[in-house]
């Protein structure tokens, strides 16, 4: 009865985009009858996976026409979310091509379509390119997440022949943004909070009415230029939620807000042109920014000393690797071999290898963004990971395109070393409190599983080495401009040679 059920919604729906399509075709909204049957085969196509409650099939959420929204992805009959970590622009095609659209427009990070409404089933997802859906991808395994509602992954896809925007009516993520005018004021507070470094961010300009900002793709960088405008430190926490009030409340004034995270004042952050009235944000009332301000905060910097000093090539047969490999930690090319050569692990990979030192310089401890109860226990490394992406390893070629990186891995925090008169606090053994403390190293030497870029099938030549830590900015410090390095990388037959380092953000 169920399949029955099933096939004669199908049938519905068919007939419902036949009629549609039909009188679209008619007035002009398609090329052609064909065109016109090719958009019913495709919508079709995408609903039968959804309609069947088939396993792995996706649909688009909170956005304002078919081809854009978070992701959701369907597992054991339950929907849940994408996380946004490693999301980028592959993944991206992947979902618009699987749900039957040309191509993808445009990835969206921390919820741009609104706060995740259900549990995360997929985090740090890398998609070799090939996969025909997004399931076929690597992912840490179903549920397995560090994430928080405004971490949401989203797309805007190609939009279908005949769905286009008119040309004089650009949808939201199309207009450009501006700073305030330096001769308009915008004033900045927080209000609703259980005390004075945290709440709703309110603003109003040149006087008027306060109102509140929408909070698509509101992250650390943007609270932090808030906390400091405030003078009340940095961001320990940037959220989007009506905890603290709604815009029933107090409507939004801006949209859109961009910031570098260095900026003084909200000011000089980049909105929607408020002006011309271009308000659309995505989600309800509980769209809300919200900040909690700390004079506290960790600052980590990378020590690319150290980097130039160890860089060197190892090659390393892929028996010796097997734990690297169940993290993702080679070029996906060794998987490939692992999966059609029987004897894999006899062949070896050509990897850059290099020691990378994280100093606290803060005045408070850095310490894991997942609770204690969510560490992983790895059997490899015999100990707990606290953190699913602490660092990242990516080599660009002159023209900029990325040619080999150092996949998803999971790390402990330790103090690995301290300045003198600093006593050690936190260690990886015994299922030990892990984290940084002040003037205190986490030190990953050369010799560490994935402490390296798998770069065999790169060619030989000049590249740039960029190497990050809290690259996604998921733990708030006081500042990212040092949390990565840029080097020159010579890569030859017989040696590689990293130098002329320098500290910028990840």
């Amino acid at each position: 009865m169920l399949s029955l059920r099933i096939s004669i919604q199908i049938v519905f729906i068919s007939v419902c985009l036949v009629e549609l399509i039909s009188a679209q075709s008619v007035a002009g909204g398609y090329r052609s009858l064909e065109d016109a049957r090719s958009e019913r085969q495709r919508l079709v196509q995408k609903y039968i996976k959804t309609l069947n409650k088939e396993e792995g099939a996706i649909r688009l959420v909170g956005g304002d026409a078919e081809y854009e929204g978070n992701i959701e992805v369907l597992h054991n009959n339950k929907w849940g979310s994408v996380c946004d970590d490693e999301w980028d622009m592959v993944e991206g095609r992947i979902v618009c091509e699987q749900l039957g659209y040309a191509g993808v427009r445009k990835v969206t990070h921390s919820g741009y379509f609104g706060p995740a409404k259900r549990r995360f089933w997929m985090d740090n997802i890398f998609c070799e390119g090939d996969e025909k859906e997004l399931t076929h991808c690597h992912f840490d395994g179903w549920g397995v997440n560090d994430c928080e509602p405004s971490e949401a992954a989203g797309v805007i896809c190609i939009a279908p022949t005949g769905l286009e925007p008119e040309p004089d009516v650009k949808p939201e993520y199309y207009e450009p943004k501006y700073r305030i005018h330096y001769t308009h004021k915008m004033d900045v507070r927080l209000r609703g909070g259980r005390h004075h470094k945290e709440g709703r961010v309110e603003v109003r300009i040149n006087n008027g009415k306060w109102g509140t900002i929408c909070s698509d793709g509101w992250s650390l960088l943007e609270a932090n230029v808030v906390c400091r405008q405030l003078g009340l430190g940095y961001a320990r926490d940037a959220m989007q939620t009506d905890f603290f009030g709604g815009s029933d409340i107090a409507p939004h004034l801006i949209t859109g807000t961009e910031c570098y995270g260095n900026e003084t004042s909200l000011n000089d952050c980049l909105h929607h042109d408020y002006l011309r009235g271009v308000l659309s944000c995505h989600g309800s009332q509980n769209h809300v920014a919200v900040v909690i301000c700390d004079h506290l905060a960790p600052d980590l910097v990378i020590d690319y000393y150290e980097i130039e000093r160890t860089a060197h090539l190892e090659d390393r047969p892929m028996a010796l690797m097997q734990c690297a490999m169940e993290e993702n930690c080679v070029a996906n090319e060794a998987y490939e071999i692992q999966r059609d050569d029987p004897d894999w692990r006899y062949v070896t990979r050509r990897l850059l290898k290099f020691t990378a030192s994280a100093l606290n310089t803060g005045n408070i401890d850095f310490r894991p963004f997942k609770e204690k109860n969510m560490w992983e226990w790895h059997m490899c490394h015999m100990h707990y990971h606290s953190m699913e992406v602490f660092a990242t390893f990516d080599i660009f070629d002159h023209t900029g395109v990325k040619v080999a990186q150092g996949h998803k891995a999971s790390f402990c925090l330790e103090d690995s070393q301290c300045l003198p008169g600093i006593p050690k606090k936190y260690n990886c053994a015994n299922f030990g409190d892990q984290g940084i403390s002040v003037n205190c190293s986490d030190v990953y030497l050369y010799n560490l599983d994935c402490q390296w870029v798998d770069i065999t099938e790169m060619n030989t030549g000049s590249y740039t080495l960029k190497i990050a830590i809290n690259p996604e900015f998921k733990v708030a410090e006081m500042n990212f401009d040092n949390n990565a390095a840029i080097c020159n990388l010579l890569y030859t037959d017989t040696y590689a040679r990293v130098d002329n380092c320098r500290l910028v953000r990840p």
